[in-house]
């Protein structure tokens, strides 16, 4: 078993990361997902770490040693005895395998492919439950401090791609060690271990091997294995972002038995997967963060079949005998029956001079652990009046000395939660500067200091700070979308009643409530015109999505 602290929240999460199945469970196993029996000498290697497609195994006998391969030295993990099983979320997700696996002494045990897996948790909802929450502690265990090196980043916290690098990877749930050229003792002896300079950084290495210098996210996530090729040419329902609105989509669609493909140009979650604190969606009533819930939305649309390869951009739509085809950044193209239209909103840029050449390298659009380490201990800028910037400043105030929460109106009530302001109130070392807005900002490489006014009296102050985070709006992400796609005046796509005006609306009867202009093509979440802009109604339009690609499907 994994070292413990010792601490009740650790011990439980080991209870349920490593389950003992009964014999029950097991006889139920062995009927379904394809199982058979197999035995293995001692020290034969099981799971490959990086390997795709990789085995599930369940320990009849014997043991099976879980192994992390990715620091200097390999650590065993954990030991699998009789009634116990290997594997993780990635059976899921499809993503490669992050630890080996090899038998300790001859043992025999149930081999079960991925869709197999898959069989088993549909089939067998108890005994699904067991693997399925055991694979979700997993991957939490991995990511506590000690328990997992996973890739290793060098570069300096002042790196934009540094910074691109990092959370590229803490999107797609890739765990990660970051050594910071600044402050980290290792930094220099890794880099001779590599044959590389600070000049190659940011570097990616796996155990002792050098696995790529400064690469683009395309170039990582092939690396990685963890985008995977397109598995058909035409999907049922293929839905273009994952955010709440399209991961919803996913798991109705993928669980209804269409055959459903998400694509995704960064990594699932959209701007909800980055905030750090969401305190006002149903059923959460301490709250949980956009990444937490983007993971668990990941597993189940996973769960049921859906496909995620990451990063698939999508540059352009075109239709061909009405059915929509998506083409790609890379050229490659995919037909769908029915389009979901889910790519959410970009937070606006800030417009100051300076700003442009910190952006990575001090100025930010998202607030969490990876931008963290640049606020211990500082006086840190948060600029906005909306939710996002609410919540930011609240997470930030945790970890730097002061937050200046900058907000151009006069009235932080005007666009906030009031349960936000309240905190934002209460909390000492937030200090909140209505009618104010960034004039200009300067540095070094990276940003040191912010000349802010107050756009009423026009008096101007000088802020120290290394980070500035930006939330003042967003624009729609639907520059890609062809003309046929109406939207209004800010960008927004029109669907349902307003699609119907539209001499662009291509059938004879009534769009559907979520229907744009082209039949067959829907948009839901923030990208649709007159979305409510939250979590639980771009999830509920999801939802409804799926239920009206029915009701089209039902047409053809």
């Amino acid at each position: 078993m994994p070292e413990s602290n010792g601490s009740p929240a650790e011990h439980d999460l080991d209870a349920v990361a490593f389950p003992k199945l009964d014999e029950a469970q097991m006889n139920a196993l062995a009927r379904c997902g394809g199982a058979t029996l197999k035995r293995y000498a001692s020290g034969q290697k099981l799971i490959e770490a990086g390997e795709r497609d990789f085995k599930f195994f369940v320990v009849r006998s014997g043991e099976i040693e879980v192994v992390d391969e990715s620091g200097d030295e390999p650590k065993v993990i954990t030991v699998h005895g009789p009634g116990e099983f290997t594997g993780d979320v990635s059976h899921l997700t499809g993503g490669p395998s992050l630890v080996s696996a090899v038998a300790r002494g001859d043992c025999e045990a149930y081999v079960v492919s991925s869709e197999g897996v898959r069989e088993i948790i549909n089939r067998f909802p108890d005994l699904g439950d067991v693997i399925l929450q055991a694979f979700i502690a997993r991957r939490q265990l991995l990511r506590e401090p000690g328990h997992f090196t996973g890739l290793r980043v060098i570069g300096s916290r002042y790196s934009r791609d540094t910074h691109r690098v990092r959370d590229f990877l803490t999107r797609n749930r890739v765990p990660y060690t970051w050594l910071d050229l600044e402050t980290d003792p290792q930094v220099k002896q890794l880099l001779k271990q590599f044959g590389v300079s600070e000049a190659d950084t940011p570097v990616v290495a796996w155990g002792r091997k050098l696995l790529l210098r400064n690469p683009s996210d395309r170039e990582l996530a092939e690396a990685l294995g963890i985008r995977r090729p397109l598995e058909h040419k035409v999907y049922d329902l293929v839905v273009v972002g994952a955010g709440p609105a399209g991961l919803a989509a996913a798991v109705y669609g993928a669980s209804e038995g269409l055959k459903t493909l998400v694509l995704e140009r960064a990594g699932p979650g959209g701007q909800a997967g980055r905030s750090m604190r969401i305190e006002n969606y149903l059923g959460f009533p301490t709250g949980i963060t956009g990444r937490e819930l983007a993971e668990r939305a990941v597993v189940q649309a996973g769960k049921f079949g859906a496909q995620l390869p990451v990063p698939t951009p999508v540059v352009g739509l075109t239709f061909e005998n009405d059915y929509p085809v998506l083409k790609m950044d890379d050229g490659e193209a995919v037909t769908a029956k029915c389009l979901l239209i889910a790519t959410g909103c970009d937070y606006r840029r800030l417009v100051a001079e300076g700003c442009e050449e910190f952006e990575g390298s001090g100025v930010y659009y998202a607030a969490t652990t990876t931008e963290a380490p640049l606020c211990r201990g500082a006086e840190v800028i948060v600029v906005g009046g909306g939710n996002s910037a609410g919540q930011a400043a609240v997470f930030l105030s945790g970890i730097a000395r002061k937050v200046y929460l900058l907000v151009r109106g006069d009235n932080l009530h005007k666009d906030m939660s009031a349960y936000l302001v309240r905190r934002i109130e209460q909390t000492p070392n937030i200090e909140v500067l209505l009618n104010t807005q960034v004039k200009q900002m300067r540095g070094d490489g990276h940003l040191r200091e912010v000349e802010v006014v107050n756009n009423k009296t026009g008096e101007t102050r000088t802020l120290k700070t290394p980070a500035l985070f930006c939330f003042i709006g967003a624009t729609p992400r639907a520059d890609w979308l062809p003309e046929e796609i109406e939207r209004d005046d800010k960008g927004y796509v029109q669907t349902g009643p307003a699609a119907a005006q539209s001499s662009r609306w291509t059938a004879r009867r009534q769009p559907y409530l979520l229907e744009t202009t082209h039949a067959g093509v829907f948009a839901a979440g923030d990208v649709r015109a007159g979305s409510a802009k939250r979590v639980a109604s771009a999830v509920g339009e999801g939802a409804m999505a799926v239920m009206l690609v029915h009701q089209y499907l039902g047409e053809m």
